[in-house]
């Protein structure tokens, strides 16, 4: 099935401690899921360079939560003959994280721009967490140059203006961003703790949710002046 309208779940989140697994998923995933009126999930992991192991993994944390999950690889070759085709068998494609910048040129290299684009406006719901966030928007930072973060301003723009993530586990992050929103780098910068998310319906935010009482969202925009202010959104916390 699909979803209501064109809709992006844009993450810090998804995966959680699990007593016996690698990880597991949490509310995020089940919201994912919810919102796409459908369990079939297909991960793209080109950021982390389509690992094996980290594949299993998200499979035995499907297995375990009752989705029914499969990868999309294009290392050193898609696993699939017409991309397109396969992505379309499924309710909603989850992103993981890694190099955002990696991700960006291999899927243009692929044509997984255009295709993502046209599945989302026909209702599958596309969701990710960390570079798997940031490659919907205009831009963001990062850490897939090397370990100083810098800024990416190539993202995919399904959504305008640019995306913070792990903006409570990576104290770099925040003032960064607040720098280069205020020198016009970055447009204005939608930001979320690790356990938030962004749902978006088209190219408007809907609501932010969250795994982790107490965790924010923020927005960073340019104050007019040279610099740059930030607000906290209300935040509603999944169940």
């Amino acid at each position: 099935m699909t979803a209501s309208a064109p809709t992006i779940l844009a993450t810090s989140a998804g995966l959680r401690p699990h007593p016996r697994l690698r990880f597991g998923f949490g509310p995020m995933m089940a919201l994912a899921t919810e919102l796409a009126h459908g369990d079939r999930i297909c991960v793209i992991g080109t950021a982390s360079g389509d690992d094996r192991g980290f594949q299993r993994d998200m499979e035995e944390a499907a297995r375990e939560a009752g989705y029914r999950l499969h990868h999309l690889s294009l290392f050193s070759m898609p696993n699939v003959p017409d991309v397109e085709a396969y992505l379309r068998g499924f309710d909603v494609i989850w992103v993981n994280g890694g190099s955002v910048v990696n991700l960006l040129a291999v899927w243009r290299a692929h044509g997984l721009p255009e295709i993502l684009h046209r599945l989302w406006k026909e209702g599958v719901v596309l969701a990710g967490i960390s570079a798997g966030s940031i490659c919907w928007f205009e831009g963001g930072v990062t850490d897939s140059f090397g370990p100083e973060l810098a800024p990416v301003t190539n993202g995919l723009g399904f959504l305008p203006g640019a995306n913070g993530v792990h903006m409570d586990s990576e104290a770099a992050r925040r003032p960064l961003i607040h720098r280069l929103v205020a020198e016009g780098v970055l447009g204005p910068a939608l930001c979320t703790d690790d356990g938030t998310g962004l749902l978006f319906r088209g190219t408007d935010l809907e609501r932010a949710v969250t795994e982790v009482p107490g965790a924010r969202v923020t927005r960073i925009e340019s104050d007019g002046a040279g610099g740059a202010v930030e607000t906290d959104l209300p935040v509603e916390l999944l169940a």
